[in-house]
């Protein structure tokens, strides 16, 4: 028997404990949106239309969805206040986006809370743990990575 199917049982349990991991930070930062009175969707927009060079179709394609839903998504930012858009100076057609006062208070309030928890929660793990933590999972990505490319984008 081959040394990989010797190790599926704890290949199997590192699977279901990245599973809980993932759904354990999905769900922190759907709380930490629903605290700021937006969606988790909403933040990820809101964090990056406050980067200076946003693009909302650039944004589109790195997240994987529709133009549509971006300008959806960035509509019910500018009707919650968090984001105002106004006419490109060089080009009329081109619509620039930044958070208003109130979308800077909530991502500071988001960021906040985010950093408070990650003291609460990452603090108690001595230093050598986290780098060793943050070792397996650069080379944990980069594996799965790899092998998403070479599957031509199909799932693991």
């Amino acid at each position: 028997m081959s040394q990989a199917l010797d190790r599926r049982p704890e290949i199997h349990d590192a699977i279901r404990a990245l599973q809980r991991l993932a759904e354990l930070f999905e769900l922190r930062r759907r709380q930490l949106a629903a605290e700021a009175g937006i969606g988790e969707t909403q933040w990820r927009l809101l964090e990056e239309v406050a980067e200076e060079d946003f693009m909302p179709s650039l944004f589109a394609r790195r997240r994987e969805c529709s133009p549509a839903a971006i300008s959806r998504g960035l509509r019910e930012l500018r009707d919650a206040g968090l984001v105002e858009a106004s006419i490109g100076e060089r080009d009329g057609r081109q619509r620039l986006y930044r958070p208003t006062a109130t979308g800077h208070a909530a991502l500071r309030r988001m960021r906040r809370q985010r950093e408070r928890a990650a003291r609460a929660v990452w603090s108690r793990f001595p230093a050598k743990d986290l780098r060793a933590f943050v070792r397996f999972a650069d080379q944990l990505t980069e594996s799965l990575s790899a092998y998403a490319d070479a599957a031509g984008g199909e799932s693991a």
